[in-house]
């Protein structure tokens, strides 16, 4: 009798580890890759930037100004103003489409240290205030849309995970100067962040904004230096 209940809860285990299983699998096909791994085709580089994709698929983004010609006495910026104008400047790589609505976002990042960027959603503006000399912060995407920060150590407020202007992720949740896992849940009335696995940040956002819009990563200035890789999406039905 008692070997007829263990193999029946053994039985009941397997069944259930298989369902889940099977489950995982199943919502992990559901994603599709938003990078071939190859190149940038069907991305738009907005503003300066540099981006690669590397060998192994990995995507780099990077400045390339030359800052000993940029302070050089006599140079192109020759008053501090001027050079702070420059380094503020941002650059963002945008998806050539602009209707990702309700979605599921995944992705791993890397940046330096003091390094700043982000992810952008529903910006209709595709970032073009940022990329102005000086940024125009009253029109950053940010402003149009939703920006989930990514900052390592940079002198800002917002730590990594934090839906910019609406709620801040705790500081502790990222691993500073190492690979991180970010997943963004877009919905209609609700925007919420995941980092490493821990919900750090969720807000229903600003009524009056688009519910739909490309989807950016962020070159936050002249020093920026940052990786993404595993780049996927899940798109909900249009309700």
């Amino acid at each position: 009798m008692l070997e007829y209940v263990r193999l029946f809860f053994v039985n009941i285990i397997s069944t259930l580890c298989l369902a889940v299983l099977y489950a995982g699998l199943t919502a992990a096909a559901d994603f599709k890759p938003l990078f071939n791994g190859k190149n940038l085709d069907g991305w738009q580089i907005i503003g300066d930037g540099q981006w690669t994709v590397m060998g192994d698929g990995t995507l780099l983004g990077q400045r390339t100004g030359d800052y000993r010609k940029m302070l050089a006495p006599g140079g192109p910026l020759p008053t501090p103003a001027q050079f702070k104008a420059w380094i503020d400047t941002q650059s963002w790589l945008y998806t050539v489409r602009n209707d990702y609505g309700e979605f599921d976002l995944h992705l791993e990042y890397w940046t330096k240290t003091t390094g700043n960027s982000g992810v952008s959603i529903r910006d209709t503006s595709r970032g073009a205030a940022g990329v102005t000399t000086p940024p125009n912060y009253k029109a950053t995407p940010s402003k149009i849309g939703y920006e989930i920060q990514i900052n390592n150590r940079f002198p800002d407020p917002h730590p990594s995970g934090s839906i910019y202007g609406f709620m801040d992720a705790p500081k502790d949740a990222q691993r500073e100067d190492d690979w991180n896992s970010m997943d963004i849940l877009s919905r209609n009335d609700k925007i919420s962040v995941t980092l490493n696995g821990r919900v750090v940040a969720e807000h229903a956002g600003d009524p009056k904004r688009s519910k739909t819009g490309p989807i950016g990563l962020q070159l936050h200035d002249q020093f920026s230096i940052v990786m993404f890789r595993n780049v996927r999406i899940r798109e909900l039905p249009a309700r």
